[in-house]
């Protein structure tokens, strides 16, 4: 028996209909995906702030 929670209430998951079923798949999907994108962004801004860096040291000195 596995339970969710939804607004407050809890669900047998094995007690929904299959479409109810689907549609908490695609709310998985989709929770892992942005957590992926929120991964990338975060490797990208870091790959940003060091490549900024890098170009403020190779502009020319004054």
């Amino acid at each position: 028996m596995f339970n969710i929670k939804i607004d407050g209430k809890e669900y047998d998951i094995n007690a929904l209909s299959e479409e109810a079923k689907k549609q908490f798949a695609s709310v998985q999907f989709v929770d892992s995906e942005l957590q992926r994108m929120n991964a990338q962004i975060a490797v990208l801004q870091t790959a940003r702030a060091a490549y900024s860096a890098a170009l403020k040291e190779a502009l020319p000195k004054e």
